[in-house]
């Protein structure tokens, strides 16, 4: 017996890629494709989440005095008003 219920999903510009990896002899069905490519997918998620885990404890770990968040502000709108004013002259 079946342990999950036939999903329909529509995919679009990408049914052909999928059918023409079954085609290839890669993957036995279009089901089989659609797996592979949810497991591609918690592989790049966890991937993502394990750098960003890393990235955040690197922070907290950091010895460095840390910017007060008047000046990291007052630096970010610094910032995005360069981007504008470069916008602008390029028009």
């Amino acid at each position: 017996m079946r342990s999950s219920k036939p999903v329909t999903v529509t995919l679009g510009e990408m049914q052909e890629r999928v059918e023409a990896r079954v085609r290839s002899g890669g993957y036995a069905s279009v089901s089989e494709v659609v797996r592979a490519g949810l497991r591609a997918l918690e592989r790049e998620e966890a991937a993502v989440e394990n750098a960003l885990g890393r990235k955040v404890q690197e922070a907290l770990d950091d010895p460095g005095q840390p910017l007060p968040a008047d000046q990291v502000f007052a630096e970010l709108r610094a910032h995005h008003q360069g981007r504008l004013n470069a916008a602008q002259d390029g028009d």
